[in-house]
C-alpha cells in the first residue's frame, strides 16, 4: 500500500513492506550480480536512526544472514552513509571538508576531518528542509513526498517568485529554523486563496511562482550557513548529501557560493541521494577494512546520532 494517500510515511506499513519485500530484494540483487551468498565477507545494516519497525526488521534479517553465513555483522549509521554516499563515485576525499546532509528527517552541518572524526556545526531547531517541503507540498496540492514536483515546479518556471523570509538565528549563525517559512506560506495561501474540502484553490502558474520562492528561501538559507562555515575555516571540498540534495534548484545555489570561494563541491549522482543500499554497503566497507564489528546482540537505535547516542537503544 502507497504512503502518498495519507500524507506520510505510516510507520506500520513502512515495517510491513521491509519484512515482505526484503529478503526477495536481496535474492534479486544476488541472482542479478551472479554473486553467491558464499562469496559475502560481512553484513552491514543500518541500526539508526530511523523508524524503529522498519530497523527491526533490517537488523533482524541481518543478523539472520551473519549468523548463518558465520561472517561478521557491522552497524552502519544511516547519516555516516549520506555522508560518505559522494565516495560512491569519486576517488579523492578532500580533507577536512564541509558536509551539508539535507533530508526530510535532517539538516546537519559538519565538519570531517576523516573517517569517524565528526565536529557538528549546526542543525536545525524544529522542522527539516525535506519535511518542510512535504508540509508545505500537501498545502499546494501535491503529492508525497512533494520535494521533486516542487523543484521542478520551481525550475521550470521562469515569472517572479513569491518573496518568502530568510531565517537567521542570532545565537546559532550555524543553525537553521524552517518552521517559521512553512508559516509565512500558510499565511500567504490563507490570504490570497479560497479554500474547498481537497485544499488551497491556486493557479498552476502561482503554485510555481510559490515553489519557486520557497526553493529560493531554503536554498538561500542553506547556502548563507555553507558561506559562513567557509569564512570561518579551511575546507578543501563542500559535500552535499540527503534526498533534498537531489534537487536541482538547491544544487545550483550551494554550486554559485562553492565557486565564489574556490571550493570543489562534491554531490551524489541522484539515485545515491536518496536513501539506499548503495550508501550502507560503502560505510560498512570502510568499518570492514578496520575490523570494527558488531556482535548479534546489535540493538536497534532510532534516534542515533552522528556524534554520540542520546537515546537509549531498543532491543
Amino acid at each position: 500500500m502507497m504512503h502518498g494517500q495519507y500524507g506520510g510515511i505510516v510507520p506500520e506499513l513502512a515495517s510491513r513492506a521491509h519484512e515482505r519485500l526484503l529478503a526477495p530484494a536481496v535474492e534479486s540483487v544476488l541472482r542479478e550480480t551472479g554473486i553467491k551468498s558464499t562469496d559475502i565477507d560481512g553484513v552491514a545494516v543500518t541500526y539508526g536512526p530511523g523508524l524503529a519497525g522498519a530497523l527491526l526488521v533490517g537488523v533482524a534479517f541481518a543478523k539472520g544472514m551473519a549468523s548463518s553465513l558465520s561472517i561478521p555483522l557491522i552497524g552502519v549509521n544511516h547519516l555516516e552513509g549520506h555522508l560518505w554516499s559522494f565516495k560512491l563515485t569519486e576517488t579523492d576525499s578532500p580533507l577536512p571538508f564541509l558536509s551539508l546532509i539535507v533530508s526530510g528527517g535532517h539538516t546537519l552541518l559538519v565538519k570531517v576531518n576523516g573517517f569517524g572524526d565528526y565536529v557538528r556545526l549546526g542543525g536545525t531547531r524544529d522542522d527539516a528542509a525535506g519535511e518542510l517541503f512535504d508540509k508545505v507540498g500537501r498545502m499546494l496540492g501535491f503529492g508525497f513526498p512533494a520535494g521533486a514536483a516542487m523543484d521542478s515546479a520551481a525550475c521550470s518556471f521562469e515569472g517572479e517568485p513569491v518573496v518568502f523570509p530568510r531565517v537567521k538565528l542570532k545565537d546559532d549563525p550555524y543553525g537553521f529554523s524552517f518552521s517559521g517559512l512553512k508559516t509565512a506560506v500558510l499565511y500567504h495561501l490563507q490570504k490570497n486563496y479560497q479554500r474547498n474540502e481537497a485544499g488551497f484553490i491556486i493557479p498552476d502558474q502561482e503554485r510555481s511562482a510559490i515553489c519557486k520562492g520557497l526553493m529560493e528561501s531554503v536554498s538561500d538559507m542553506l547556502a548563507d550557513r555553507i558561506a559562513y562555515a567557509v569564512k570561518s575555516n579551511t575546507y578543501h571540498a563542500v559535500v552535499v548529501s540527503g534526498g533534498v540534495s537531489a534537487s536541482r534548484f538547491i544544487r545550483q545555489r550551494i554550486s554559485s557560493i562553492a565557486k565564489k570561494h574556490q571550493i570543489p563541491m562534491l554531490v551524489p549522482p541522484v539515485h545515491h541521494c536518496t536513501d539506499n543500499g548503495a550508501m550502507i554497503a560503502n560505510v560498512g566497507y570502510e568499518h570492514f577494512k578496520r575490523q570494527k564489528f558488531d556482535s548479534l546482540e546489535l540493538p536497534i537505535n532510532p534516534g542515533l546520532s552522528l556524534f554520540t547516542s542520546p537515546v537509549a537503544p531498543v532491543n
